[in-house]
């Protein structure tokens, strides 16, 4: 995979191509600088992407964020390391913000009556702590549940399965799925109650509103 050409400076160290970007903030040297450790990169972003395309956007996504971290940053002993903790914390920070769109959903998707909750959730709005405590103990209720729940509530709000696919997929009758999804919700809700500490209770409050 090569995304930039090469130069004449392929001589000189990881230091100095970084020093020679720092200095004059051109691309074509930092695009050289990359292209070094490009395999590396896209090799991190498969570990934790887990697809190809996305992974090959985030190789590119990470080149730009390069391009406006690198100028300021000059405190890097070792670009091979920075470079695979920057590239890590990139991907990172992209799963939790898919995380978030994906709980966000959760709870503002129509139910099963085919209502739509009338109560958005705006997780932007709150404090990132509270965010990742709340849809941590999301998750643990989740994995709290029974099989039969959890699987019916997961396909249903976050892979967006109607009934009748559920239905096909699980074997489950129709009658059953919907009951799944019921009392899957209604103890998800007992689950968060009982688990919300004081620090997200506020939040919490908002989610078991919407449940």
């Amino acid at each position: 995979m090569l995304f930039f050409k090469r130069s004449t400076s392929k001589n000189l160290s990881d230091a100095e191509l970084l020093q020679k970007y720092q200095e004059y903030q051109d691309n074509k040297i930092l695009g050289e600088l990359y292209e070094r450790y490009i395999s590396l990169t896209y090799g991190l972003c498969i570990k934790y992407l887990k697809d190809r395309e996305e992974s090959k956007d985030m190789v590119m996504h990470i080149f730009e964020r390069l391009s406006q971290k690198l100028p300021e940053q000059k405190d890097i002993e070792n670009f091979k390391s920075w470079l695979y903790t920057f590239a890590r914390n990139e991907c990172l920070m992209w799963l939790r913000k898919e995380k978030k769109m994906v709980y966000q959903d959760f709870f503002t998707e129509s139910d099963e009556d085919g209502m739509e909750n009338s109560m958005p959730l705006h997780l932007d709005n709150e404090g990132t702590e509270d965010k990742e405590q709340s849809l941590q103990l999301l998750e643990k209720g989740l994995e709290n549940l029974d099989e039969e729940q959890r699987v019916c509530l997961k396909m249903f709000y976050l892979e967006k399965k109607s009934y009748q696919e559920i239905t096909e997929f699980t074997g489950y009758e129709l009658s059953k799925v919907k009951s799944y999804i019921q009392n899957g919700k209604r103890n998800l809700k007992i689950f968060m109650e009982k688990n919300a500490s004081n620090n997200n209770n506020l939040w919490i409050l908002m989610l078991l509103w919407l449940l």
